[in-house]
């Protein structure tokens, strides 16, 4: 206890000291993750959407490959990304290993798949036959797919909410294809590992509070946006 109480304290006196290292670190968290949550929507609400409004044989395994890949474990997608990225790799010419564009690119291919399925899951949920009646009044196609977007907007923001919990506390993949480089590829929860390897405790744990408040921050920030356009 007393050690969770000396960490509570080390967190306070980090940031209210203004500690331009744990305010890096801290930043470049959060632009790590939210542009690979972006970057996962962007692919992933299409591809749900697709998903569910599309009939072509072998769907069922598709889906259960996309619901497979909800469970990805982090390390095994760093490594992946790794071996395209290395410089004998595919990718290896653009240099872009221990990078932060190497840390984004990661963490995209571990939430576009949480993003997909759960968007696949809301369209999929809704009543068959307002797609129907929509087409059936005059709707175009794209008039048809915004609307039923609109419908199960809630559930798509619940999808994006957990795609950015999934990337901002995962630390395998994150350490694998970012090298957790000072000054450089150093988030907060690379930070943390190394703190707990050195046996900083009190460091570490000051480290995960800020972690915990800031994945708080922006998940309360999308919970009210979800909540508000419940009540409209």
């Amino acid at each position: 206890m007393e050690l969770i109480l000396s960490g509570i304290g080390q967190a306070l006196h980090l940031l209210f000291q203004g500690d331009p290292e744990v305010w890096a670190v801290t930043w470049l968290t959060l632009k790590v993750s939210g542009i690979a949550t972006i970057i996962s929507v962007l692919m992933g609400v299409p591809m749900g959407i697709l998903l569910a409004l599309s009939r072509f044989p072998g769907k069922s395994l598709l889906v259960s490959l996309v619901n497979t890949g909800m469970g990805l474990p982090p390390v095994v997608v760093g490594l992946f990304v790794t071996i395209l990225l290395w410089r004998s790799g595919p990718l290896g010419i653009f240099g872009l290993l221990y990078t932060p564009a190497a840390m984004i690119l990661a963490q995209a291919v571990i939430a576009s798949p949480i993003i997909t399925a759960l968007t696949f899951a809301a369209i999929e949920q809704l009543d068959p036959n307002l797609r129907y009646q929509l087409l059936s009044l005059g709707a175009t196609r794209l008039q048809t797919v915004w609307r039923l977007v609109l419908e199960a907007r809630l559930s798509i923001l619940a999808a994006v909410i957990a795609g950015f919990g999934g990337v901002i506390s995962e630390v395998g993949a994150s350490m694998m294809v970012g090298g957790n480089v000072k000054g450089q590829t150093r988030v907060l929860t690379t930070a943390t590992v190394m703190e707990v390897s050195k046996g900083n405790f009190d460091v570490a744990i000051a480290l995960s509070i800020i972690l915990l408040t800031l994945a708080y921050g922006v998940t309360l920030i999308l919970t009210l946006v979800q909540q508000g356009r419940q009540r409209g």
